[in-house]
């Protein structure tokens, strides 16, 4: 049998360098080995490849990365090393500063109500569409991706060589271990969470709330494995926050990068929907990003937006369904990259991508860790003898076969997606007077006083014409859909002294979806 490439870690030497110098370099080479070997124990062969390097790309056939920030290069050159190799996982290592994010347009971009002009995101690297702006383009994810993340801007290896430790020494657990978890909210969105929580873990017994509890959170609670965050976050802000149920502008502190330093448990899985959770930044002189916090203190993975989130309060859409999924494939046994990539096509195949809120969350939500490790075990189908076995009880061929069934459905399942989806474009007319009056009527129904208004065309997906013509019937298909933007009538503004909570996005909004000339649906957003 061919050898086959199981894992590919991808990273840029130059940009390593220029970051750490040669030595510093070197000492990440060298944790990488030690993770090379490790798999090679557990019955997976693993490949580091360094995209700037002439001699790399040239085993792979290749183009060799000249701009380490230029994302079109980047994705390029992981497109030649996924289709020369086909590897059931890809390992972005380092953050965007040495494997950039790529600039995925926001639909939703309408400043200063949502001020994203880019959802910056990974997908596009587990997708086969080629080098695009247009997030619409990776509706139909294929493969296995997540990134390694070090700090960004930072100058101290160590922090990278110990991700890569906890890459190398992980051991997966029992379900049990990962069902009890640490699930925190908002106190306006406790019905979100709660509806999140129970489909998640089958309960929302272990809620907590902010306001009520406070971020000086017990031991007993950080040091579950599984955790769940439906909070406020805010740009290059180490803090989540929390919200009273009233709607007041008061947002204290939920979760603070700084308190949580050190009681993290090693192993822990998180998911936040919180806006800019997962944005990774240069700290300069304050604590690390959340997202880097959880990984140094030696969780296998992180799973967040980069920028602004969507979701509402009391049902589930949006991040709720994304991270929802993620969290459902872990707990089912499935490796950090496979559930991230059921996660996404789930999430395409249940939702409306004819909603721009939609758009904007399968391009902003990103998987930081190993996308090999699978931290829970469940019992195995496949027995083999003891002489057949490989290192450590491990039975790699069986396993090699049973991961390439996997992503050769995976594969054609995204495919499939990338057909049947319908596309949005933004509208260059603005909706009559009378549909504006019709917008501010249902958005004062719902407790909102509209500022501004998105309108896109929607077109139905090619796929469409081998449908029996009465499925998709005129007055059954959504052709235009509105995001109507404004304030909060409903609950008092209060000011709120609590830190850092000023950059705290206050967007709400309203998707109105219009069929033949009418509004069908409002469905009540908010940042989150």
């Amino acid at each position: 049998m061919p050898a086959k490439t199981d894992k590919v870690i991808v990273t840029n030497l130059t940009a390593l360098r220029a970051k750490y110098g040669t030595a510093g370099a070197n000492k990440i080479k060298a944790a990488v080995k030690a993770l090379i070997k490790a798999d090679k124990e557990r019955g997976m062969t693993t490949l580091l490849l360094a995209v700037d390097q002439a001699a790399d790309m040239k085993k792979v056939k290749a183009p060799a990365v000249s701009s380490a920030t230029d994302p079109a290069q980047n994705k390029n050159t992981v497109d030649a090393i996924y289709k020369a190799l086909a590897p059931d996982y890809v390992v972005i290592l380092g953050a965007a500063d040495v494997i950039p994010h790529q600039d995925l347009k926001s639909p939703t971009f309408s400043p200063p109500d949502d001020p994203d002009q880019f959802a910056f995101g990974d997908i596009p690297y587990a997708c086969e569409t080629t080098y695009s702006q247009n997030a619409q383009d990776f509706f139909g994810p294929t493969r296995v991706v997540s990134r390694l993340p070090d700090v960004q801007g930072g100058n101290d290896p160590s922090y990278l060589v110990g991700l890569l430790k906890t890459a190398t020494g992980y051991k997966s657990g029992d379900p049990a271990s990962y069902l009890e978890y640490f699930g925190i909210s908002a106190q306006i969105w406790k019905g979100s969470t709660a509806l999140s929580l129970t489909n998640t873990f089958g309960d929302a017994a272990a809620m907590k709330t902010v306001p009520q509890s406070t971020a000086q959170w017990p031991a007993a609670e950080l040091h579950k494995l599984s955790h769940f965050i439906n909070c406020h976050g805010a740009p290059r802000n180490q803090h989540f926050f929390g919200q009273p149920a009233s709607g007041a502008a008061v947002y204290p502190p939920a979760l603070d990068a700084a308190y949580l330093d050190q009681k993290i448990s090693a192993g822990t899985v998180a998911a936040a929907e919180c806006c800019y959770g997962a944005q990774l930044y240069n700290p300069h002189a304050n604590h690390f990003p959340i997202c880097n916090t959880y990984l140094g203190n030696g969780a296998f993975a992180f799973f967040g937006s980069t920028t602004i989130a969507y979701g509402p309060s009391d049902g589930n859409d949006q991040a709720d369904l994304l991270c929802q999924f993620f969290l459902q494939s872990m707990l089912q046994g499935a490796s950090l990259g496979r559930a991230a990539l059921e996660a996404r096509q789930k999430f395409v195949q249940k939702t409306s991508m004819s909603d721009p809120s939609n758009v904007k969350t399968i391009a902003q939500f990103n998987l930081y860790g190993d996308a090999s490790l699978t931290p829970v075990t469940i019992p195995h189908a496949v027995v083999l003898t003891a002489a057949k076995r490989g290192a450590k009880g491990a039975a790699p061929l069986a396993l090699r076969v049973e991961r390439a069934e996997r992503r050769r459905d995976l594969f054609s399942r995204g495919l499939a997606l990338a057909k049947s989806q319908p596309t949005i474009r933004r509208s260059r007319k603005a909706p009559r007077r009378a549909a504006q009056q019709v917008f501010a009527r249902t958005a004062k129904a719902h407790g909102i006083t509209s500022t501004k208004t998105l309108t896109f065309e929607v077109r139905p997906p090619s796929i469409n014409s081998a449908m029996p013509k009465a499925m998709a019937a005129k007055n059954l298909v959504a052709d235009r859909v509105h995001m109507c933007f404004g304030t909060v009538t409903d609950s008092p503004a209060e000011s709120s002294n609590e830190v850092d909570s000023m950059q705290v996005v206050r967007t709400v909004a309203l998707i109105l979806k219009e069929v033949d000339g009418e509004i069908v649906s409002a469905t009540k957003i908010f940042a989150k």
